[in-house]
């Protein structure tokens, strides 16, 4: 089953739509999170989406978000889809199913995933914090920054607005 990835607007309708067995929401501490009862399992992730260690009154993706979300998805069965959210669906939810990706498909090309999810999102912009935590806690050596930075960033909220519900696959090489 699929990774699901959409702005918070489009919750309620994808949950509708795909029947989602997990949710990972990622949001700005204090927001309305959806209910979490949508799924049967739901994991929020409160952070800004900042790309800096430390900025005054923001809080930064730590590494222990990663931690909560690979700890999440480590006995995901992909029998249902999961759906990762953001507030518009451009970076902190794209670099979250990247990451989830990679650490599903430890022995697949970094490249090869990132260039799926160019091809699945024109407007995925993944949190660079992110990328750079997941890599360290993956052991990806850097190379999960590099082919993000190879795909280039996407549309901008201000060329954009949010964007459009896409998904990722979560099988990559012979599983696919």
């Amino acid at each position: 089953m699929p990774i699901l990835v959409c702005p918070l607007s489009q919750v309620p309708h994808v949950v509708k739509a795909r029947a989602p067995g997990r949710l990972v929401s990622l949001l700005d501490p204090g927001s309305a999170f959806p209910p979490q009862t949508l799924v049967a399992r739901s994991l929020r992730i409160e952070t800004h989406d900042i790309a800096f260690e430390s900025v005054e009154g923001w809080t930064s993706p730590g590494a222990h978000h990663v931690r909560d979300v690979l700890g999440f998805v480590e006995d995901w069965d992909r029998a249902d889809p999961i759906l990762v959210h953001c507030y518009a669906g451009i970076s902190r939810s794209t670099a979250t199913a990247y990451t989830i990706a990679c650490a599903l498909n430890p022995q697949t090309d970094e490249g090869e995933i990132a260039q799926a999810l160019r091809t699945a999102s024109p407007s995925a912009s993944p949190n660079l914090r992110l990328i750079d935590l997941a890599d360290a806690e993956l052991g990806r050596g850097g190379r999960m920054r590099r082919a993000i930075d190879a795909i280039g960033r996407g549309w901008t909220w201000e060329m954009h607005g949010e964007a459009d519900p896409f998904e990722l696959a979560s099988r990559y090489g012979e599983g696919a």
